[in-house]
């Protein structure tokens, strides 16, 4: 499912028009970024939590060359299913 065929999905089910659909789907994304950039969680009960965790640096190799490289440190998003989203699928 892409954004379009959600933002369709939301407004059929919501009654509202396919602008208004976006503009919350647009809310959400951006309120859920805002607060993964302080560090903090999103937590939806019955769906799941957003978090942000810290990849260590490590080395890796270049498929081409075989050379050994270094892949620098950087935070993640990371989304764990609920226990009801996860017995549903």
């Amino acid at each position: 499912m892409n954004k379009a065929e959600l933002i369709d999905k939301i407004s059929g089910d919501a009654g509202i028009t396919k602008t208004q659909a976006n503009t919350a789907l647009d809310s959400f994304v951006e309120a859920v970024t805002k607060t993964l950039k302080k560090g903090d969680k999103v937590t939806l009960v019955g769906f799941g939590t957003f978090s942000v965790t810290k990849r260590a640096a490590r080395n890796g190799r270049n498929p081409q060359t075989g050379a050994v490289i270094k892949i620098k440190a950087k935070k993640v998003a990371r989304f764990k299913a609920g226990k009801e989203l996860a017995s549903k699928i």
